[in-house]
């Protein structure tokens, strides 16, 4: 086992034996913040006076982001498949599709707040329907500017406690964390590595790793747009990775005259013969972004096979995705996007199966081929449930 999966390890099973107090302790080793166990909730009284500390501007701003968001839930709900049922004969099948019943949001610390995030997490679990949304995030990232966010969206309870730590006691529960079913939200790989380790007893939406950015661009893209996406993504986290595609090597030698040393350690430039050789590349590495950032983009999207999100043409940068324009913002990392998705309201749903017989001689081939499967497969009670049924007729 690998020093942080062990250390991890401890960590969850310190929360799972002391509870409050562990999470208590594990505040003042690692955020240096000292807590009781009483302040381990955010009061409510709390959350309202965290939206009369922020500026208004901040406040319209964050109304405005909150509404885009919801906007595109609600229409990305109103897409999802329904709960049905079809008569087949006389049998009916189906699907009942129904909300997890409570979700724990995890906000990250670290270099910077991101209230974004709680927008991008509480908005599609709410439109989903989840009955009860909880927070928690390190003591030190509780700015007024979550706090505001949290109080915007209505989240339920607020925690002040980051970390594997966190994790743990949304899985578990302790005498002040009331524990969720699923548990969403990026974070550091202490993170990361406590959800892996509590999937199973929780849901889990991802196992995030470094952001990642992929750019492709042509000639007629402005060296600016090119250089100021690649530091925006730069910005997330010192891991974070970049690759610029171009079929252009004037702009490829222009981008990496703009580009600091410390930056293009951390950005590939590499010159391609056309733009679907690009988009192949491109598929290959299943980015969490994707920006095309050249004219006609949204003719190329039918060849893209994978990626977090897709940004179309040079005026639509990442960070607008990051803020404002409705999808979340919390995505597969690290080539996950070949098979997995980024949240939404889907998340939040799972599918039950709804399987009703009756008129058993109306359906006397399928009763059949169950008892023959039965039998073939040496499970002599199935066959015997089957049997009874059928001499019943």
């Amino acid at each position: 086992m690998d020093m942080i999966s062990d250390s991890v390890q401890r960590l969850i099973r310190e929360v799972q034996q002391r509870g409050d107090q562990a999470l208590c302790d594990m505040a003042r080793r690692f955020d240096h913040v000292s807590l009781r166990p009483s302040d381990l909730i955010i009061s409510k009284q709390d959350l309202k006076h965290a939206k009369r500390l922020v500026s208004s501007s901040y406040l319209k701003s964050l109304r405005e982001c909150a509404k885009n968001v919801e906007v595109f839930a609600q229409i990305e709900k109103r897409r999802l498949t329904r709960s049905w049922l079809k008569l087949q004969g006389s049998v009916r099948v189906g699907q009942l599709i129904r909300p997890v019943d409570s979700v724990g949001l995890y906000i990250p610390g670290g270099r910077f707040p991101y209230p974004s995030t709680v927008l991008m997490t509480a908005i599609p679990a709410r439109v989903a329907g989840v009955r009860r949304i909880v927070m928690a995030s390190p003591p030190k990232n509780l700015t007024p500017e979550v706090l505001a966010a949290a109080a915007l969206v209505g989240c339920d309870v607020v925690y002040r406690m980051g970390g594997a730590g966190a994790i743990a006691a949304l899985a578990y529960g302790t005498k002040t964390v009331q524990p969720v079913d699923f548990i969403v939200g990026p974070g550091n790989q202490y993170v990361t590595e406590a959800k892996r380790q509590v999937f199973g007893h929780v849901g889990i939406d991802s196992l995030a790793g470094p952001s990642e950015i992929v750019i492709i661009a042509d000639k007629r893209t402005p060296v600016d747009y090119i250089v100021l996406d690649l530091q925006a993504q730069a910005e997330h986290d010192p891991e974070a990775r970049a690759l610029l595609l171009s079929t252009d090597r004037k702009l490829i030698n222009d981008t990496r005259k703009r580009l600091s040393k410390r930056l293009s350690r951390r950005v590939t430039l590499r010159q391609v013969s056309s733009l679907a050789k690009a988009i192949e590349i491109a598929n290959g590495i299943a980015p969490e972004h994707l920006e095309l950032l050249f004219t006609g983009a949204e003719k190329s999207l039918p060849m893209i096979r994978h990626a977090g999100a897709i940004f179309l043409g040079p005026e639509t940068p990442a960070a607008l995705g990051d803020y404002v324009a409705g999808p979340s913002h919390v995505l597969p990392t690290h080539r996950a996007a070949r098979f997995s998705s980024g949240l939404s309201v889907a998340t939040f749903f799972k599918r039950s199966s709804v399987i009703g017989f009756g008129g058993r001689s109306l359906e006397r081939a399928r009763w059949e081929a169950a008892l023959v499967m039965g039998q073939t497969e040496g499970m002599e009670n199935h066959a015997d449930s089957l049997r009874c049924r059928m001499a019943a007729r």
